[in-house]
């Protein structure tokens, strides 16, 4: 039981923080702590595919001159879509920050029921 759990720490890292995550996401109506939950559940999935796509014993698929040509490498996929989702984690969080920034500047608020109740409000 011990040694799966030490085989499998990365993968039980990852599904913990992504349930604190997406736990957070549902319960919390501050929409600041929503983006940080939702940064959370992204680290989480990062972490999941970067240790999936890690084998033990290859190395990096990069070839240099006079180097050892054993043909064991690891695949670089995961690696690049890692790096393109950070890019896009980053992205979104830098946008959804902008436009909570803009919500309180109006609304004088980031709490999302007393937001909806002054759209409410607004509207009529």
């Amino acid at each position: 039981m011990l040694e799966t759990i030490i085989e499998n720490r990365y993968t039980i890292t990852a599904v913990i923080l992504f349930t604190l995550g997406f736990g957070n996401l549902l319960l919390h109506q501050n929409l600041i702590k929503k983006v940080i939950a939702f940064n959370i559940m992204d680290a989480s999935t990062f972490l999941l595919l970067a240790t999936r796509g890690f084998i033990e014993g290859r190395s990096a698929a990069i070839l240099t001159e006079g180097g050892a040509n054993t043909g064991l490498y690891v695949n670089p996929i995961p690696a690049g879509l890692v790096l393109t989702g950070i890019v896009v984690s980053v992205s979104v969080s830098a946008f959804s920050l902008a436009l909570i920034q803009r919500i309180y500047r109006r609304y004088g608020t980031v709490d999302l029921r007393e937001l909806l109740d002054a759209v409410r409000k607004e509207k009529v």
